[in-house]
Order: C-alpha cells, then structure tokens, then sequence
C-alpha cells in the first residue's frame, strides 16, 4: 500500500517544488505509474508549455568503433586489429553528411571509441574540415570518455583538449557513456571506463566553455533505485552549478533502458541474465527524471531503443522532445542484430499528433526551425521523389524489439545513444 505522502510528493513536484533525494527514492518506490505520468505531465506543462512536440533531423556517425575498454555490453566495438575495425575517411563522412544535408538535416553526433592511436590533431584537423565544407552542419562531437582518452594519450588535461577542439569547431558534447553514474555498478560493466567524477569533470568544463552538452542515462544494468537516484542527483547538482556559474548547462536529458545482444560479449558476462528492463520500468524513470531534474528544461524521448509506441506514450509521462530521425545509427544497431532504427520526418509527425500533439522541427538549441500545424503532405512527396530511396528502404524494413533484448521478430508493447 503506498505510503500517503506519495500523493503530497507528487502534487509538490507537479506544482514545480524541488524533491529531496529520499523523497524521489520514495515515489519511484511506491507511486503509482498513472499517478506518475500525471504529475510529471504537469510539471512538463509548468516549464514547457504548450502542446508542440520537437525533434530534430541529424544522422549519428561512427568515425571508428576501435575501442580498448572492452565494456560488456557493447556489440558495436572491435579491437584494435579487428578484421572489421575501421576509421571512416573522408570520402565516407562527405557521402553521408551529403546525404543528412538532401534529407534536410541540421546536425551530426560523431562518436566513436577510445582509439589508441588517433592523436590529438587527428581530430582537429577533422573538426576543421567539416567546418570549412559544411559550416551549416551543427557539431556535436565525442563523448566524456572519448575527451578523457584524447587528454591521457596527448599528455594534455581535459580543459586543454576541450580548447583545442573548440577553436577546431567543436560545438557541442553529446551526453553518451553516463551509463549509471554510480561507480558500484559501473566497475561491474566498464571497469576500465572513466569513472563518475571524471565524466561530470569533462562536462563541467565543457559547461565552461559555452558548449553544448546533454546529460543521458542508461537503467537496466541490475541496479536498484538508490543508484538511480544518485545518477540524477549527480546531474542535477552539476546543472544547479553550471547555470549558476556560466548560465550554460545540459540543454537536455534522454534516458532509455540498456540494449543488449546475448550473442556478443554478454555471453561471458556472469550478471546478464539479470539485465534488461520492461517499458512499464522506462516510463517510471523518464516520469521520475522529468519530477527530480527540475532544473533541467527538455526530457526527449527514446524511441531508437524503446520503440515509436512506447516513444509516443512517453509524451504524457512528461516528456516533450521525439529525439531524432535517426538517418543512421550503429551502436544500438549492433545490440539488435543489425536493424538500423530510423524514421522519416512525416512518421515522427503522425506519431507526435496521434498523441494529441503538434511536431516542430528544431535545431540542436531547442530553436524552432518549422512548427507543422497542419498535416504536410510535400514530406512524402520529397521521399517519393527523392534519387536515392534507401533510407524509404530501410524504414520499411525496420522492426521493432522488446525493451532491454534485442531478439528479432517480437513487437514490443512498445525498447542511444544521444
């Protein structure tokens, strides 16, 4: 029986009060789903009114998936002599940013692994040129942990590189590698992955600088509450002080239960039969994240990993960003058996208003590129009448996979990176 303060608890975070610690731990234990979405709804309503829905069109590239820190759940890596490792030229990033550009994209998040080699100027000369030959593209670029590889193998510290990077065209950080910031669990999946304090470290200055970052969060990995709460506390403590010191903070928060393959480094891993989580488990948390981070402005939603009807859901458990397109995206992919999760812009619209919302098209900021008020039919025409139908093709191909597993042939009640 829930304890009758809940229902206080949630009408005080949904009228914009902030929660302590033990009183988020207490409505994640004992509120009920409904009564969650509800009060986070409300306080989605308090600081982004309105009913418009945003998303954005940008194409997640993999510039390496060489990587030395081995952690047990990813698929995507290879080591560093891996038949399959590879480095993505030039040639390559120009087809596909080319490609984002046709498809009226605004941004790329280039992510890849710690890669032993690359040194320093590797990735500013690239930074450089994609700002010289696509200064419309938006930047957003590398992880904590891709940075904090950079500083070990430069000799630099992680204020140095960041510098560097910028004054290369660096713009943003995207959130990825947060995982669970709780250095309990964290030793049991990445053990040689930056720790918790190092990752609030890099996006602390980065949040100095004026870049762009977002904060991320991965539940599934055999956690419990009070480690979940810790991750959001963590994040909300470094958003009270860098909009307090700089005015700049995480611009967003995205969460979305862990994606796994069983055939791939899993197999050697003694807790993965206990890894994974339900859609009902996501809409708690993305409920609770929207109650607690009360400092944080925009909650988007996962649809890559959770699937476009439980995405759809999530916008009445407080949430008010569809993410992305996704015209390309591998990590996720390589846990799922090689589907590629991508929508069209006309989809992420039929879904947004069947939720009883209306979409706009926004840029990496949150500025609002185009609101669709009406149903736009050119959207297809431009698919229809588009040289290269591929991405159409690959839609049309997509299936959708229960939460936390990625089996193929199974329609999830509805399953990032960002």
């Amino acid at each position: 029986m829930p304890d009758p303060s809940v229902s206080y608890l949630l009408e005080k975070a949904a009228a914009g009060e902030r929660l302590y610690f033990e009183e988020g731990l207490t409505i994640y234990r004992q509120a009920g789903l409904l009564e969650l979405g509800m009060a986070a709804r409300a306080a989605r309503q308090l600081r982004v009114p309105g009913n418009i829905v945003t998303y954005l069109v940008d194409r997640n590239i993999n510039y390496t998936n060489v990587c030395v820190t081995n952690c047990q759940f990813c698929g995507f890596y290879r080591s560093p002599h891996h038949p399959e490792a590879y480095v993505t030229s030039r040639e390559e990033l120009s087809q596909k940013i080319e490609e984002l550009i046709a498809w009226g994209g605004t941004r790329i998040l280039l992510q890849g692994g710690h890669h032993p080699d690359l040194p320093l100027t590797w990735y500013t000369d690239l930074l450089r040129w994609l700002r010289e030959t696509y200064p419309t593209i938006e930047r957003d670029c590398f992880s904590p942990s891709e940075i904090a590889n950079m500083a070990k193998l430069s000799g630099l510290s992680v204020r140095e590189v960041l510098n560097e990077l910028q004054d290369a065209g660096l713009q943003g950080l995207p959130g990825s590698g947060a995982e669970i910031l709780d250095d309990e669990i964290r030793h049991r999946f990445s053990p040689k992955k930056l720790k918790t304090d190092s990752w609030l470290s890099v996006m602390r200055e980065a949040q100095t600088l004026g870049l762009n970052t977002s904060a991320t969060m991965v539940i599934g990995f055999d956690e419990q509450f009070e480690h979940r709460m810790r991750h959001l506390q963590r994040i909300r403590d470094l958003q009270d002080y860098s909009l307090r010191e700089h005015g700049n903070g995480f611009i967003a928060f995205i969460s979305w239960t862990l994606q796994y393959s069983e055939l791939v480094n899993l197999r050697q891993n003694t807790f993965k039969n206990r890894y994974g989580l339900t859609p009902h488990d996501y809409l708690r948390h993305a409920a609770v994240a929207r109650l607690f981070l009360d400092n944080v402005l925009h909650h988007q939603v996962s649809w890559v990993t959770q699937g476009p009807k439980v995405g759809q859901v999530a916008l009445e458990f407080g949430l008010d960003d569809f993410g992305s397109t996704m015209l390309e995206e591998n990590v996720v992919a390589a846990a799922t058996h090689g589907t590629r999760p991508c929508m069209l812009e006309e989809e992420i619209h039929e879904l947004i208003r069947n939720a009883g919302y209306v979409p706009a098209k926004r840029d990496t900021s949150y500025g609002i590129v185009r609101i669709f008020d009406a149903d736009e039919m050119e959207m297809e025409d431009e698919v229809e009448n588009h040289e290269d139908r591929s991405l159409a093709t690959a839609v049309a191909g997509v299936s959708t996979l229960p939460a936390g597993r990625g089996t193929p042939g199974h329609e999830p009640v509805s399953a990032h990176l960002p």
